[in-house]
């Protein structure tokens, strides 16, 4: 199955094209993202892949500001470390998921691996890509499930905090102030 998603950035003035390719075995998310942001434009090519359970293997990314490229890749081993660019790197020790702020899809990610019931909380934590920023950190947040497609977030200690509409597959609908979807098309791979 692949599902096609195009987000629009309200803070990030962008546009995402997304596609979410599953099967038995994971998932492979492959997207694009171009945008302006105080007067740097910009382009972001990511992919992460997942198990079947929604854990995150690997993501690569390939971003472009203002004519400067950089480039990233995370990979976890079969001992749960993350390697940065084939090095270990202990601070994301204990991360789970893979947070890029420009984009709603990360956030599917724990959506789904987490599998959560109404009303309960989990804290995780994650490696944080703030790619306009130049930094790449692991940082806490907090996820409440108030509905059956609302989903409280928050960064630990609470500097920012959300309620994030999504579908029935756990996909990013609504971001308030941040994105809204503008399309999704399903199609069954043959």
């Amino acid at each position: 199955m692949q599902t096609n998603l195009l987000w629009t950035g309200r803070e990030y003035y962008s546009l995402e094209n997304c596609r979410v390719h599953s099967n038995e075995n994971g998932n492979r998310i492959a997207s694009t993202i171009i945008g302006l942001y105080t007067g740097d434009l910009y382009q972001v090519d990511y992919q992460i892949d997942t198990n079947a359970r929604w854990e995150t293997v690997s993501v690569a990314i390939n971003f472009f500001k203002n004519n400067i490229f950089r480039q990233f890749h995370l990979e976890k081993n079969t001992s749960g470390n993350w390697l940065l660019d084939g090095q270990i790197n202990e601070e994301f020790s204990g991360c789970t998921d893979v947070d890029l702020p420009l984009t709603p899809f990360t956030n599917t990610l724990p959506i789904r691996r987490l599998n959560m019931v109404i009303g309960n909380q989990y804290p995780i934590k994650v490696i944080y890509l703030d790619l306009l920023e130049d930094r790449l950190s692991a940082v806490s947040q907090l996820y409440t499930r108030l509905s059956e497609t609302v989903f409280h977030y928050e960064n630990v200690p609470n500097d920012f905090e959300a309620d994030i509409i999504v579908d029935e597959d756990g996909l990013v609908a609504d971001y308030p102030e941040l994105f809204v979807r503008t399309a999704r098309r399903d199609f069954s791979m043959n």
